[in-house]
């Protein structure tokens, strides 16, 4: 069976990447899972320079999710390219670098800086992370900052460029156009949803920052359907995401349109996820006669009163 998947001018060994956010910067899970064995991951979010994040507390569960407000902590890009590459490149794991900016100049810049160190597969743009005040969501949640964005990497760079769609916005397909437009290889989405979480016997908020973003199987059925929206607009290749805990939850992203699935809460759950969704998989292509995983994106059947 053949599980290799495109995006972009990548391919991939199969269609499934560890999140930004839940999969540190890689090398914490380097004795417990096989980095090679990925289709790729994504490191956690980098800005220039090093950032302390939220204080704590900064992660919540919830009903079938959980909350973070991490703030992006991060080790800055400078750190990531000298001590975590290396190690990844020697694990030979397809690295995708998040990338965050408090301006348009940031994002830039960190693209030129990353398109220099040997290792890097693609960029994954956070114009998306909605429990920090400055940069990420301002851009994601207006067109042309998305397209200005995109743009500007775009000019600074070579890779891959996929930037990573906000669902807090009324009609992301028109973000995802947007992005295409301006030069995106593909789009990721979606990340968590603006939420909130109280404390009733203190009558306080349970996360420091007030609010946070929702992941988890809360969030997969609106996903799902961001995803379909995506793709009736979009040519690109989509990267789906949101609750994705098993591989007939990663098949029904590819049926509504995603080329690859990023898993990333349910990795704190079980981080041996990856071996199950491979063989989940190949159970699926084998029991229903699929011969290529790509065949399966976008086959949703909607019936004949739906096509009508």
């Amino acid at each position: 069976m053949d599980l290799t998947t495109r995006i972009g001018p990548l391919t991939l060994k199969n269609p499934f990447i560890a999140a930004s956010g839940c999969f540190g910067y890689g090398v914490e899970y380097a004795d417990v899972v096989d980095l090679a064995s990925l289709g790729a991951l994504v490191v956690k979010g980098l800005f220039l320079a090093p950032r302390e994040g939220h204080p704590p507390p900064r992660i919540v569960e919830t009903p079938s999710g959980m909350l973070n407000a991490i703030g992006l902590q991060g080790v800055g890009v400078h750190r990531f390219v000298e001590e975590h590459l290396p190690v990844l490149r020697g694990r030979h794991a397809v690295t995708i670098v998040n990338i965050c900016g408090s301006s348009v100049e940031e994002y830039a810049e960190l693209a030129r800086i990353l398109s220099d160190a040997e290792g890097v597969a693609a960029l994954e743009l956070n114009i998306s992370c909605p429990n920090i005040k400055a940069g990420g969501i301002q851009f994601g949640c207006s067109l042309v900052g998305t397209r200005d964005v995109v743009e500007a990497v775009r000019r600074a760079t070579r890779l891959p460029i996929i930037p990573k769609l906000t669902p807090n916005v009324t009609d992301v397909a028109s973000f995802a156009r947007a992005a295409e437009e301006a030069g995106a290889d593909a789009v990721s989405l979606v990340n968590t949803f603006l939420a909130m979480a109280i404390d009733v016997e203190t009558r306080r908020p349970k996360l420091s920052n007030v609010m946070g973003g929702l992941s988890g199987p809360a969030i997969r059925p609106i996903a799902v359907r961001m995803v379909y929206e995506c793709r009736q607009l979009v040519s690109i290749p989509i990267i789906g995401m949101g609750g994705i805990a098993s591989a007939a939850d990663a098949i029904e992203f590819m049926l509504a349109g995603a080329n690859a699935v990023q898993v990333g809460t349910a990795n704190f759950v079980d981080p041996f996820i990856w071996t199950r969704l491979v063989d989940g998989l190949r159970a699926y292509m084998a029991r229903h006669d699929v011969a290529r995983a790509a065949d399966l994106v976008g086959a949703v059947d909607l019936g004949a009163g739906a096509r009508r």
